[in-house]
């Protein structure tokens, strides 16, 4: 445990960005696996605004350095050739 002032305020703050980073998180994964879900039952056209969600989401985890800048472009590249090539 802390026991400095300034530790355990430090502490306190890692706390509650833990708990916001993960729900960020989860938010963004759900929305990955929304558009995946999408594409292997065949609603393209609902995969394709999914997309737009999960594209919107990947990029605001990559400007808050949630995720890696890397990961969101390769994330979102994946998602669209899946989407554009319908599954199949």
């Amino acid at each position: 445990m802390p026991n400095s002032v300034s530790a355990k305020k430090s502490h306190r703050q890692s706390l509650s960005r833990r708990a916001r980073n993960r729900g960020q998180r989860s938010a963004l994964r759900t929305a990955v696996r929304k558009v995946r879900d999408a594409v292997a039952s065949g609603e393209i056209e609902q995969a394709t605004t999914l997309l737009i969600v999960a594209t919107k989401r990947l990029d605001q985890a990559a400007s808050k350095n949630l995720i890696h800048a890397n990961k969101a472009a390769r994330t979102k590249s994946r998602l669209t050739k899946l989407v554009n090539k319908g599954g199949s």
